[in-house]
C-alpha cells in the first residue's frame, strides 16, 4: 500500500514513476512488490449484488483477480481463487475475504493442465455447492522484440495458460451454472492496439475477445452472459516479472492519464457484469484503461 499517502491522495494521486525492479520468476509475487498494489477501496460499500453467488475468480491471489474477488466478497459472494504457486498471497486474499465476512477457498493447481479445470469446478460445487459466477482472469506475458526469438515453448505455455485454459475452465463450469450466470473473461486493450514486443500474448489476448463474443451467442439460449474486460496498462505482479527494471520505472505512463491503473480500479466493471444490472449485456468487451481510446 501507501502508507506516506491519506486514501483520497492514493486515488487521486497514484505514483506515476515506480522503483525499478525486476523478478526473476513468471507469474511475479505481489507481497515483493514496491509500491504494492492497491486492491481494495474502503470507500467501496456492497450493496448486496451477489448476495449468496459463488464465483471462481482464476488467478485470484493478486493483482487484477485479488481485487475482483474482494469486491465480489463485498457484495455478498463467496469465492473459489485458483492460483499457480503464490500462496502467500493467495493465504493474503483468503485473509482478506475471511475479514469481510465471506468464505474464501484457494486452489493451487496449474491450469495448463486440462485435468486442473474439472478438480477446480467440482472442489468448488463439493465446498459451496452451486456456481454462478466464472471469470477467467489467469495469464502470462514475455517480452521478444522479434517474432524470431519466441520459442516453440514459449507460444505453447502462452497459449495453454491464455486462452486453451479459457475453453477448459468453461467446459468444466458450464454443467453446473444456472440461467443468469455470468462468464467474464479479462483480455486486454492490446488485443486492438497491438503491442510490437509482446505478439503472442496481444494474439492471445485477441482470441480471448473471439472467444467471448462466439461464446456469448452460443450460450445465449441459456441465458448465459458472456462479456470481457479489457484493461490497459495496471499495476499487477504481472508487471515486474515481465517487464526490465527500467521499464517499470515509466510503465503505464504513456496512456492518457499519465499513469497505470490500480487493481481496485477495475474491480467495479466486474461487478457490473457478475450482477443483475448487466442483464442485457452480452459479447461485449469494457475497457478500464487510462482513456485509451481502441477500436
Amino acid at each position: 500500500m501507501y502508507p506516506y499517502m491519506g486514501w483520497e491522495q492514493r486515488c487521486t494521486n497514484v505514483p506515476a514513476v515506480f522503483p525499478p525492479q525486476h523478478q526473476n520468476r513468471h507469474p511475479g509475487f505481489e507481497y515483493l512488490m514496491n509500491p504494492r498494489p492497491i486492491s481494495d477501496n474502503p470507500a467501496y460499500t456492497g450493496s448486496g449484488k451477489l448476495h449468496h453467488k459463488v464465483a471462481i475468480v482464476t488467478g485470484g491471489d493478486s493483482g487484477i483477480g485479488r481485487a475482483v474477488a474482494i469486491a465480489f466478497a463485498k457484495e455478498g459472494a463467496d469465492l473459489a481463487i485458483p492460483y499457480l504457486d503464490e500462496h502467500r498471497d493467495a493465504a493474503e486474499t483468503k485473509q482478506i475475504i475471511e475479514k469481510l465476512g465471506r468464505n474464501c477457498l484457494p486452489i493451487a493447481a496449474d491450469l495448463r493442465r486440462e485435468d486442473a479445470c474439472p478438480y477446480i469446478v467440482e472442489t468448488t460445487i463439493k465446498t459451496f455447492g452451486r456456481l454462478d459466477v466464472l471469470v477467467n482472469n489467469h495469464g502470462v506475458q514475455f517480452h521478444q522484440n522479434s517474432i524470431m526469438d519466441i520459442t516453440r515453448e514459449q507460444l505453447m505455455n502462452i497459449f495453454q495458460t491464455n486462452i486453451i485454459s479459457f475453453f477448459d475452465m468453461t467446459k468444466a463450469a458450464l454443467p453446473h451454472m444456472p440461467a443468469g450466470s455470468s462468464i467474464i473473461n479479462t483480455t486486454s486493450d492490446t488485443a486492438f492496439s497491438g503491442m510490437g514486443n509482446m505478439i503472442d500474448y496481444t494474439a492471445t489476448k485477441g482470441a480471448i475477445v473471439s472467444f467471448t463474443r462466439s461464446l456469448s451467442l452460443s450460450l445465449a439460449n441459456r441465458k448465459i452472459r458472456v462479456n470481457a474486460v479489457a484493461p490497459g496498462p495496471t499495476w499487477t505482479p504481472l508487471i515486474p516479472s515481465a517487464f526490465t527494471a527500467e521499464e517499470v520505472r515509466t510503465f503505464g505512463t504513456e496512456v492518457p492519464l499519465k499513469r497505470p491503473g490500480q487493481p481496485f480500479e477495475l474491480a467495479p466493471v466486474y461487478v457490473l457484469l457478475a450482477s443483475d444490472d448487466s442483464s442485457y449485456i452480452s459479447g461485449q468487451i469494457l475497457f478500464v484503461n487510462g482513456g485509451s481510446i481502441v477500436t
